[in-house]
C-alpha cells in the first residue's frame, strides 16, 4: 500500500498560499491488509441492513394485534437474527486474521493480536463550516473553500492510513486539527448538522453523532489501532525489530488508555471504559512477551542463573495473559470480543506458565551444587522462585540432595506437560485458531520438548513421590508501562488561521459585524491608544476625537486598516502603519464584543448492553427547550431501540453538559485546540 492519493484540496501549483496535505494508502491496492478492510466495509453493511430490517419487524411486532402477522413477524425477527449472527462471526473472522498483520520474514514466532481500524462514512464540511463562517465570523465562506478542503482531504486520507510511523503522524494531525475546528465552529449555542458515523469495530454497528467528540475518539482509537499494527508488523528476529514492537506496543496502550480518560461516556462498545481497559491489558501482555523474546534472541544458556532469571521472565508473561483472560472473560466485554482473542491469551497464558516450569526442571536435573559454585548464591536465587518452598524442605537442602532434586525436577516437568496439554486442547477447540499452523507447530514442538526431557529421567515410580511442583513467582527486570501519546511532537497549522487569533475570535465569543471607521488623522494624536494582541483593542478613547465622532467605541477590536487585515499585528505593528497614515484620511474596521445567552441543544443517544443477541442503532434526540443551568438536568431522550422482549436496561445515556453563560465563555481565554478536551467537554 505504498500508492499515495493526491488530495482534491491541494489545487494547483499556482496556488497563492502553501499546499497542506497528507497522502493516505490507496484504497484500492490489493495487499491483505486492505482486503481486509474492504471486507470489513461490506460486512458494516450488512450489519446495518440487517439493523434497520430488524427494527421495522419489532416495531410491526409492537403495532399489530393480528395473531397471523405477528406469527409471520417472529418467524422473520427469527431469520434476522440468524443472518447477524453469522455476520457477527464473520467479523470475528476478520478480527482474528492475525497472519496477515504478522511480519513475512518470522519463521517461528507465536502470532500477535491487532487492532482492525474503525470505518467511517464520508463527511462534507462544505456548506455547514461557509454558513457559520459568513453568520459568525461575518466573512465570505466562499473564501475559505481551500481550508474547507484540506481538512476534508486529511479526513479522506486518516481512513487509509500507512502502516508506519508516518500514518500515526498523520492521525496525530488530524485529531489535532480537530481541536481547532471544535473551537472555530462547534458553538455552544448552535448544533452545525454535521453528522458524523463510526462503525463499531468488534460489532459492525453504526454509531452516528452531530457531535465532534465521536470524531476525536474514533481518531484516537484508531491510532492505538495503528500502533498495534506496526507492532505486530515488526519483525521480532532482530533485536531492532522487537524494541519497535515493544515500543509500539507500549504505544499503542498509552493511547487507549488516553482515550478511556478523556472520553469517559463513549456510545460503541469498542470505545467503552470497560472494553478499553482491556484491550490496554492485551498490549501491555504482547509488549512483555516481546521483551521475553528479546531476552531469549542470542540464545538461552543452560547455566544455573540465566535459567532462573528465564523462568521468572516467562511467569510473569504468563501470569499478564492469565489476567488478560480473566478480564476477557468478564461482562459486559466477553459479549463483544472476539472469542478467539480470549482463547488465544488463555492459550499463552498456559504456553508460558509450562515453560517456566521447563526453565526450572532443567535447572534441577542437569545441574549439580559442586564446590566451586558460589553456594550462597545459587540458595539465595532459588528461595526467590516460590512463594512457599515444599513442605519439609529448604533450599540449600534441596540443591545438596540430588536425588530431591531429581523428585521436584519431575513434578515440574509434569506440571510444564499438563499446561502445555491444556493448550493444545484449548487450540484444537478454537475453529479459528486451528487454521493458524505456526501456533499449532509452535505448541506441538514446545509439549514434545518436554515429554522427551520427562522421559530422559530414571523410571521410577511417580506415584511414590510426594513432591508437588510450586507455583513460580513470575520477576521481570523490564518493567512495561504505558508511553502516553505526545501530540505536542506533532507540528500542526491551523488551516482557519486567517480567521484570527483563536484565543479571540472561536466559536464560544461572539462579535458584531465590521463596522468601518472613516476619520481624519491627525499630527498631533489618534485620540485614542491601543493594546494587547494581536488583535490590539481601543483604549483610552477621547470621545472628541474624530474617531470617537465617527462611531469607534471603547474596547472595539482593530480588524482591518486601509483595507488591510491585522488581526495577527501586535501593538508595535499597528502603530507604525497609523504613523505612516498622518494627516491622512483613515478607514480601520472594527468589531463589539456580544454576549451570547443562548442555549445549547441537549444530545442524547442510548445504546442496549446485549449487543451480541441485539444490534442497537445509535439514535439522536433534540430537546428543544431550553434548560435552566441552575437546575438539575433530566434529559428524556426519545430514542428507538431494537432489542429483545425482555431486553436490559440501557446501559448509558449520553448527554452533553448545559451552556455555560456567555459572560463567563467570553471571559475564558482559549490556551490551545485542547481547551475542549477537560472531562466536561470530552461527556457527549
Amino acid at each position: 500500500m505504498t500508492d499515495t492519493l493526491l488530495p482534491s484540496g491541494c489545487r494547483a501549483a499556482g496556488r497563492p498560499r502553501d499546499c497542506y496535505f497528507r497522502k493516505g494508502c490507496n484504497p484500492l491496492a490489493e495487499t491483505g491488509r486492505s482486503k481486509l478492510q474492504n471486507q470489513r466495509a461490506v460486512l458494516n453493511q450488512q450489519i446495518l441492513k440487517a439493523v434497520r430490517m430488524r427494527a421495522g419487524a419489532e416495531n410491526l411486532l409492537r403495532a399489530t394485534t393480528n395473531n397471523k402477522v405477528r406469527e409471520q413477524v417472529l418467524l422473520e425477527l427469527s431469520y434476522v437474527n440468524s443472518d447477524l449472527q453469522i455476520l457477527k462471526e464473520e467479523l470475528e473472522g476478520l478480527n482474528i486474521s492475525v497472519e496477515v498483520y504478522q511480519n513475512t520474514e518470522e519463521k517461528f514466532s507465536i502470532p500477535l493480536i491487532p487492532l482492525g481500524l474503525k470505518e467511517t462514512k464520508d463527511v462534507d464540511f462544505a456548506v455547514p463550516l461557509k454558513d457559520f463562517i459568513l453568520e459568525h465570523y461575518s466573512e465570505d465562506g466562499s473564501e475559505y473553500e481551500d481550508e474547507i478542503a484540506d481538512l476534508m482531504d486529511l479526513r479522506q486520507a486518516c481512513r487509509t492510513p500507512s502502516r508506519d510511523e508516518s500514518g500515526v503522524e498523520m492521525l496525530m494531525s488530524y485529531f489535532l486539527q480537530l481541536g481547532f475546528v471544535e473551537n472555530r465552529f462547534f458553538s455552544p449555542s448552535r448544533n452545525l448538522g454535521i453528522l458524523f458515523t463510526w462503525y463499531d469495530s468488534f460489532t459492525g454497528v453504526p454509531v452516528c453523532q452531530k457531535n465532534l467528540s465521536l470524531e476525536k475518539a474514533s481518531v484516537l482509537f484508531n491510532i492505538g489501532a495503528l500502533y498495534t499494527q506496526i507492532g505486530v508488523r515488526c519483525n521480532r528476529q532482530t533485536q531492532e525489530g522487537l524494541q519497535k514492537a515493544i515500543d509500539t506496543f507500549q504505544r499503542a496502550a498509552g493511547v487507549l488508555n488516553y482515550l478511556k480518560e478523556t472520553f469517559t461516556h463513549t456510545p460503541s462498545y469498542d470505545m467503552s471504559p470497560a472494553m478499553l481497559s482491556v484491550l490496554v491489558k492485551m498490549m501491555l501482555a504482547q509488549a512483555q512477551e516481546c521483551v521475553f523474546e528479546q531476552i531469549c534472541l542470542p540464545g538461552i544458556r543452560n547455566e544455573f542463573f540465566t535459567l532462573v532469571k528465564l523462568a521468572q521472565e516467562v511467569a510473569k508473561v504468563g501470569e499478564i495473559y492469565m489476567l488478560v483472560n480473566t478480564a476477557m472473560n468478564q461482562a459486559p466485554v466477553k459479549e463483544n470480543i472476539p472469542y478467539s482473542w480470549s482463547k488465544l491469551a488463555q492459550i499463552k497464558s498456559d504456553h508460558f506458565r509450562a515453560l517456566a516450569h521447563y526453565f526450572i526442571a532443567t535447572i534441577l536435573s542437569d545441574h549439580q551444587l559442586h564446590q566451586s559454585d558460589d553456594e550462597d548464591q545459587q540458595e539465595k536465587a532459588f528461595s526467590q522462585l516460590y512463594d512457599h518452598m515444599p513442605e519439609g524442605l529448604t533450599p540449600l537442602t534441596l540443591l545438596r540432595d540430588r536425588d530431591l532434586r531429581k523428585q521436584l525436577g519431575k513434578a515440574h516437568l509434569r506440571r510444564a506437560i499438563v499446561h502445555h496439554e491444556e493448550a493444545m486442547r484449548v487450540c484444537g477447540l478454537c475453529k479459528k485458531l486451528r487454521n493458524i499452523e505456526i501456533l499449532q507447530e509452535i505448541l506441538a514442538v514446545a509439549h514434545k520438548r518436554s515429554c522427551l526431557k520427562y522421559s530422559q529421567q530414571e523410571q521410577e515410580d511417580d506415584f511414590l513421590s510426594l513432591v508437588q511442583a510450586p507455583d513460580i513467582l513470575p520477576k521481570t527486570e523490564h518493567k512495561i508501562e504505558m508511553i502516553p501519546p505526545l501530540f505536542s511532537k506533532v507540528k500542526v497549522k491551523d488551516f482557519f488561521e486567517r480567521l484570527g487569533p483563536l484565543t479571540v475570535f472561536s466559536a464560544k465569543q461572539r462579535w458584531t459585524a465590521p463596522r468601518t471607521i472613516n476619520f481624519y488623522c491627525e499630527s498631533g494624536s489618534l485620540g485614542f491608544t491601543v493594546k494587547g494582541g494581536p488583535p490590539v483593542h481601543i483604549y483610552c478613547l477621547d470621545p472628541t476625537c474624530p474617531a470617537a465622532l465617527a462611531g469607534l467605541k471603547e474596547g472595539d477590536c482593530l480588524v482591518s486598516i486601509g483595507g488591510v487585515d491585522c488581526k495577527w499585528l501586535g501593538v508595535s505593528e499597528i502603530l507604525e502603519k497609523f504613523k505612516n497614515l498622518r494627516g491622512q484620511d483613515i478607514d480601520i474596521q472594527v468589531i463589539s464584543c456580544q454576549d451570547a445567552n443562548a442555549s445549547m441543544y441537549n444530545k442524547s443517544a442510548t445504546y442496549s448492553v446485549g449487543m451480541q443477541k441485539t444490534y442497537s442503532l445509535i439514535c439522536l434526540a433534540m430537546e428543544e427547550d431550553k434548560i435552566d443551568t441552575t437546575k438539575k438536568v433530566t434529559p428524556k431522550p426519545s430514542f428507538l431501540s431494537w432489542g429483545t422482549k425482555n431486553r436490559q436496561k440501557a446501559a448509558s445515556t449520553l448527554c452533553l453538559p448545559s451552556v455555560v453563560t456567555g459572560s463567563s465563555l467570553a471571559k475564558k481565554k482559549l490556551a490551545s485546540p485542547f481547551t475542549l478536551l477537560s472531562s466536561e467537554g470530552s461527556l457527549y
